[in-house]
């Protein structure tokens, strides 16, 4: 296999890399909760997967083998099923980072009382 095969693994790998350190950096709490990444994960990628499995066969596009790895899921390039589980992951990492930088609040977290007016 050449360098080629391996450029979709390699995007997803600087994706992971340009995020992963903002999780001590901030103190990031989002990979303490695996259900409701789990859940971010699941509703985010399930219709874009699901369109994915149906787009080749009607000929919408293809993955081209020469720059994928052979390994297949459904048909489709391990590395496409990765991505669906990587880029929502980095959202919610990236998302989390920007609230704490902004000083912005954890959806469903109380407010404190000298917050409320």
């Amino acid at each position: 296999m050449s360098l080629r095969h391996w450029s979709y693994v390699a995007m997803l790998a600087f994706c992971l890399a340009g995020t992963l350190p903002l999780v001590p950096a901030f103190r990031l709490r989002g990979l303490w909760h695996p259900r409701r990444l789990l859940l971010t994960v699941v509703v985010a990628g399930t219709p874009f997967l699901v369109w994915d499995l149906y787009a080749p066969s009607a000929g919408h596009w293809r993955f081209d083998p020469a720059q994928t790895l052979p390994r297949r899921v459904a048909g489709l390039p391990l590395e496409e099923v990765a991505f669906f589980v990587v880029i929502p992951l980095v959202t919610v990492l990236t998302f989390e980072a920007v609230r704490v930088v902004r000083g912005r609040h954890l959806v469903g977290r109380p407010r404190e009382r000298s917050e409320v007016r």
